[in-house]
């Protein structure tokens, strides 16, 4: 019919290469992880597949299902998957994501996984929460080696082998962390699980968690209060004898994003766990998953951000409107242009990060990481909203890609420490190793004399970490301007001039609180024509 008649539509955007970010590229070849190009680029073109992005969109239409007993009545306690969830499982696994380099020593390690993670979690951002937790698991696991010994080689297989069974007995493991409490939150100290020895080396845990990531894994990683104070445990699905732990699933959390993975409350009945580290020192313990996970944070921000920039450039370079494309109205390309650079200081400072990791450089990283935590997770809800706005209202139906974008975009900022808690983190960081800020202004002030503007930002930001008054009620704003000065840095030494010029006046200059809002100069054809991938 002459009324159906379809024109001015965009194509999909299928058939390019994820990997073909240069921010990323850049990243991967300065610290030392050049030599993962080839295989990320591969799973830059599988991401990019169509094939791929059916999975990642099926995986949200259909979310797991939780199955409490059998049809006779006994208990099981199991989540039930669509396919796909175990073919983006797959992929993951047989890439690294979730451990590679923990078995490996090799330079760059962590860097090459990162930018996997980076690459593979646009397809999907559910199935890379327990791919992240297991990555994250291994450090706290080391602190009782004999079982380290036991599991890490199976939590590094490059092996998924999915389903109950005796850990030890399966090709492939992944793990989850079960820390927070309904009455506490954030608080872990507050948590009222109980763990009993039972004179065996072992301890008997009786608790209920009120957010337990990832709840088919095979083993968590979780907190309870021992006789010596609050512990971390190894927790296992499935005992050595292949009995199941009784660990109950109550239910599945009705989460506004991240459909694809299961986030359950459980009660601990008596379950079993293995003690990682000494009696009283859980958070200790823990904190080092944490960190990890935190990382993973600013990853998936920024991987979203370049999801979302490079959307919205396909999308206005075929659309038109008024007569002409919506890529060349000048309005539009300020947004397109600010989006795009948004992006790639998330992706800058996410890689600088990572390879911090390899680097053994954890003075820096520890504040560094804290500050990008805060900033990082907190633009990208910003940053969707807008991408998903070059759109209009196709960028409001679901078969656009773009709510779900929008609806993942907060986790970052929630999981693993909300805003306020990444901010006084910093705060605490800064008092509890004073070493931690040199190493901050070491690694910011090799920018120093490129760009004026970035040299009153970091001289505003030293007279304010100079006052101690209200600090705490300070404390966002001071973040910001250290997670700021950080990005430009890293911008004004590798990046190129049209994103550094466009950070740096801008984010210390004259800006507006929405994105679109560069002074005039930027070079936005040199901006944008970063975020075309085909």
């Amino acid at each position: 019919m002459p009324t159906h008649e379809v024109a001015n539509q965009v194509p999909p955007l299928v058939g390019h290469d994820v990997a073909d970010d240069p921010a990323l590229l850049a990243g991967l070849r300065r610290y030392d992880a050049e030599w993962a190009e080839p295989e990320l680029r591969d799973l830059g073109r599988l991401a990019g597949g169509e094939r791929a992005q059916e999975w990642g969109r099926v995986v949200n239409e259909n979310p797991p299902v939780l199955h409490t007993h059998d049809r006779y009545g006994n208990r099981i306690d199991e989540v039930e998957f669509h396919p796909y969830w175990h073919d983006l499982m797959t992929v993951a696994v047989r890439h690294g994501l979730h451990a590679a380099p923990w078995a490996s020593a090799r330079p760059g390690a962590h860097v090459a996984r990162a930018a996997k993670m980076y690459v593979w979690g646009q397809v999907d951002a559910g199935h890379t929460c327990p791919i992240s937790m297991t990555y994250a698991a291994i450090p706290a696991l080391r602190a009782n080696p004999a079982l380290a010994a036991e599991y890490e080689p199976l939590l590094s297989s490059t092996t998924y082998d999915y389903g109950l069974r005796v850990p030890s007995t399966k090709s492939g493991l992944i793990a989850g962390m079960s820390m927070t409490e309904k009455q506490g939150g954030s608080d872990v100290r507050a948590n009222t699980t109980t763990a009993t020895p039972a004179g065996d080396g072992t301890y008997r845990l009786v608790g209920h968690k009120w957010f337990t990531s990832a709840p088919m894994s095979d083993m968590f990683l979780t907190l309870a209060q021992a006789p010596g104070g609050l512990s971390c445990f190894l927790v296992p699905r499935v005992l050595p004898d292949g009995t199941r732990n009784p660990i109950r699933l109550q239910r599945l959390k009705n989460k506004l994003g991240n459909k694809s993975n299961a986030s359950a409350e459980i009660e601990y009945e008596q379950a079993v766990g293995w003690p990682l580290g000494a009696e009283g020192a859980g958070v200790r313990t823990i904190i080092q998953m944490v960190n990890n996970t935190r990382l993973d944070c600013v990853l998936g921000s920024a991987a979203g951000m370049r999801y979302g920039a490079v959307q919205a450039v396909h999308h206005t370079t075929h659309r038109t409107a008024f007569g002409a494309r919506l890529l060349d109205q000048p309005l539009m390309r300020n947004v397109l242009a600010d989006l795009v650079i948004e992006a790639e200081a998330a992706t800058t400072v996410a890689m600088r990060l990572a390879g911090a990791s390899d680097r053994g450089e954890e003075t820096f990283r520890r504040l560094g990481l804290a500050v990008s935590k805060y900033w990082v997770c907190k633009r990208a809800p910003m940053h969707a909203a807008e991408a998903l706005e070059c759109l209009g209202g196709n960028g409001y139906v679901e078969e656009s890609g773009m709510p779900r974008l929008y609806r993942e975009a907060p986790l970052q900022s929630i999981w693993e420490g909300s805003g306020n808690v990444a901010a006084l983190d910093t705060l605490r960081a800064m008092a509890r190793q004073p070493e931690s800020v040199d190493a901050y202004f070491t690694e910011v002030e090799q920018a120093a004399g490129a760009d004026s503007r970035l040299d009153d930002a970091v001289a505003r930001l030293r007279k304010d970490l100079s006052d101690l008054d209200d600090i705490q009620f300070r404390a966002r704003r001071l973040v910001e301007s250290m997670a700021l000065a950080l990005q430009g840095s890293l911008l004004v030494r590798y990046g190129p001039t049209a994103v550094a010029d466009g950070f740096c006046g801008s984010r210390f200059g004259d800006h507006g609180g929405a994105f679109g809002t560069l002074p005039s100069g930027v070079d936005t054809e040199a901006v944008i024509a970063r975020a075309v991938t085909v």
